[in-house]
């Protein structure tokens, strides 16, 4: 890295539902996801300085081991489906960042968490659709990371610990996911205040400082109707990696939205 960078954030937030940016929502109103892109497009804006890099970690990729995109130039992988022609021909030619993918799995490892490099891993939906909005130039390197399918929530605390000194070398990271996400619960009359109840327990623990935060978030499924907003918890697990890169100061509830009639918060961590 270079230069004297300023310490990155670690931010967790929504991808949304498929590219739901770059149409017009056909599962509901056209302004669904206004609010939140506008949230993306000047999430820029609030940072100490244009990052150096960028670590997503991606809600859409799972591997045994915690694997790092070192691909130069990765490609797109549309891993929607059911979307108009025009959104499997979206671009965004961010460059990879290979050295950055070896520093990742190189901290993992030596927090004693399996990791490993894909040379051919692209950005799936959950990494570019989200980033395009938010960095459209497309110029800053930006490394993948898969979520470990074991989806232990203590495994992807330790790693987010493992990762936080990345930040001081001016390397933003990005928890790409959906702080709700039942797909067969949107637009249903009981989603609305079931997510609402959960979005307030998410707020409390992430407004905690670790570790009694720590304690809260593996504890997850003890929260009201924990399980109706994640039947499966890959889209949450993102933020158990932020939130410990972030530090050990309590987060920040940065963003708030019910699109599809479900409550979605993003989160920050400045720690």
């Amino acid at each position: 890295m270079s230069g004297n960078p300023k310490r990155q954030p670690a931010i967790y937030l929504p991808h949304g539902g498929g590219p739901c940016f770059f149409m017009d929502w056909t599962w509901g109103p056209a302004d669904t996801w206004h609010s939140t892109q506008r949230f993306l497009q000047n999430l820029a804006a609030t940072l100490p300085e244009p990052p150096n890099a960028i670590v997503v970690i991606s809600g859409h990729w799972e591997e045994p081991a915690f694997t790092a995109s070192a691909a130069p130039a990765p490609r797109l992988i549309f891993d929607y489906t059911g979307f108009p022609e025009h959104t499997y021909r979206l671009t965004w030619p961010a460059p990879g960042h290979p050295e950055l993918a070896a520093s990742v799995v190189q901290l993992l490892r030596q927090a004693r968490l399996p990791a490993a490099t894909s040379a051919t891993r692209g950005f799936d939906h959950g990494v570019f659709v989200p980033l395009k909005v938010a960095f459209p130039a497309a110029r800053i390197p930006v490394v993948a990371l898969s979520l470990a399918s074991s989806l232990d929530p203590e495994v992807h605390l330790a790693a987010g610990r493992a990762l936080c000194s990345l930040r001081d070398q001016g390397v933003l990271i990005v928890a790409s996911g959906m702080s709700f996400h039942n797909l067969r619960a949107y637009f249903q009359p009981q989603t609305l205040e079931r997510s609402r109840a959960f979005d307030a327990w998410l707020t409390r623990a992430v407004e905690l400082a670790a570790p009694e935060r720590d304690q809260q978030l593996k504890a997850w499924r003890s929260a009201p109707f924990a399980t109706f907003a994640h039947p499966r918890e890959e889209h949450l697990l993102p933020l158990f990696v932020a939130a410990e890169a972030g530090g050990e100061a309590p987060g920040k509830r940065i963003f708030g939205d019910e699109p599809m009639g479900a409550a979605i918060s993003a989160y920050r961590f400045d720690g």
